[in-house]
């Protein structure tokens, strides 16, 4: 057994700014676990730029911007571990690993940062009917195998949802030379940020049909063709409307999962709508010491967010180290999304422990235009922004400052909705 102050699980964007921090807020005991062979997580095979606009005011490479994090932990000296697998952790942050060279060993820390990303949602989840050939890749895989492995997946393709990895493969594989000839959404609106659906279709020709899946797959040996089909708002298609592609590959963008089966065996209570974990103002988990933050929380859509969220999680872990966490009081707000908010980050305010100010992060459940973000405290309207337009690709934030929350009284509730007037 090693003891440790902080272990963070994950050595991606996430993870190293979160040792980051926890380091300059003055703790030296913290060590960083990596399943995969280097530091820098998923951001190693987007070679596509657009981060750190937030962060570093520039335009990186997800390499570069991995890079800067990278530096950072090598000159801090903060300790890590590649190749190293999680396989448990403890209600009582015992972290058991297992390596090649080490066997395996556990680890006691005081405090526990989970930052494992997440993963795409898998086509089993998807019922897609058809045979099962070569040629069907996640988009993720797909971005690994050109970017990384210096593979082409195929030359003709068809991308099944919009998210973000999806919209940027389309554009990727028509670089490579590939044709993409369409992209087919089951909603009614995309899943990715409007930059992406602008730089990487329509400045490439590609055409997007929203309210459409794929009802078959032809080919035994590989993919020889696929079609598509209109989905009414039952989400069933519309006999008579499909469409077939000739193709030879199939890219799946159907979501993504936070990784969070370590988190459910420390005990840690999860939310039923991220999948992620159920944090409070210090991105704490009900389990003390067991701090969440990145796409394992819940799905971002830029990695900014993701450095910003963990800062914050990694200096209130070394603070919940170092003993200099105050008792969580009897006051502690719920927060409510509702009316087209979906969840909120966090999900629960202990206005003693909290910052002057504190970003809370939502997503929409639909498309609203010229519609409002709403905030009560119990029944009071106390917030009322009035926004162009919201879609679940893109998440929203509002800031709430702890001042107005003293002066407010005994708040049971923080209510956020989207409202038309």
């Amino acid at each position: 057994m090693k003891n440790y102050d902080i272990v963070i699980v994950g050595g991606g964007p996430a993870g190293l700014a979160a040792a980051v921090a926890a380091k300059k807020a003055g703790n030296d005991s913290i060590l960083i676990l990596e399943r995969d062979k280097e530091l820098g997580g998923i951001l190693n095979q987007c070679i596509h730029n657009g981060f750190g606009l937030h962060t570093f005011k520039e335009e990186l490479t997800g390499p570069e911007y991995a890079y800067r994090f990278m530096e950072q932990v090598f000159d801090l000296n903060i300790e890590y571990k590649l190749n190293t697998m999680v396989m448990d952790i403890s209600p009582e942050k015992v972290v058991t690993t297992m390596n090649r060279e080490d066997g395996m060993v556990e680890y006691q820390a005081k405090a526990v940062i989970l930052a494992m990303g997440c993963r795409e949602r898998p086509r089993g989840a998807l019922n897609i009917p058809g045979y099962r050939p070569a040629g069907i890749f996640s988009a993720g895989t797909a971005q690994r195998l050109v970017n990384i492995e210096g593979y082409m997946p195929g030359r003709e393709v068809v991308i099944l949802g919009s998210g973000d990895i999806g919209l940027i493969m389309a554009r990727r594989m028509t670089l490579e030379g590939a044709k993409v000839k369409v992209v087919a959404e089951l909603m009614p609106y995309s899943g990715g940020l409007k930059r992406n659906i602008v730089q990487c279709l329509d400045d490439f020709g590609i055409p997007l049909k929203l309210s459409h899946t794929v009802v078959d797959i032809e080919g035994k040996e590989r993919v020889s063709a696929v079609t598509i089909a209109e989905v009414g708002p039952d989400m069933k298609p519309i006999p008579g409307t499909e469409e077939r592609y000739t193709c030879d590959t199939l890219l799946l963008s159907c979501g993504l999962i936070p990784e969070n089966e370590l988190s459910k065996k420390a005990g840690v209570e999860m939310n039923m709508i991220t999948s992620g974990p159920v944090v409070n103002e210090s991105l704490e988990t009900n389990v003390p010491g067991i701090f969440a933050c990145g796409n394992v929380l819940h799905v971002h859509d830029l990695v900014d967010y993701v450095s910003e969220e963990a800062a914050r999680a990694g200096e209130n872990a070394a603070k919940y180290a170092a003993g200099q966490t105050a008792a969580t009081s009897d006051k502690v707000i719920k927060l409510v999304a509702t009316e087209g908010a979906r969840y909120t980050v966090p999900s629960t305010i202990d206005v003693s422990r909290m910052e002057d100010l504190l970003t809370v992060r939502f997503r929409v459940g639909a498309v609203f235009k010229d519609s409002y973000v709403s905030v009560y405290f119990d029944d009071k309207q106390i917030m009322h922004n009035k926004k162009r337009i919201m879609a679940p690709g893109e998440m929203e934030q509002i800031i709430l400052q702890k001042k107005k929350l003293e002066e407010a009284g005994d708040v049971q509730t923080i209510t956020i909705k989207i409202e038309d007037k």
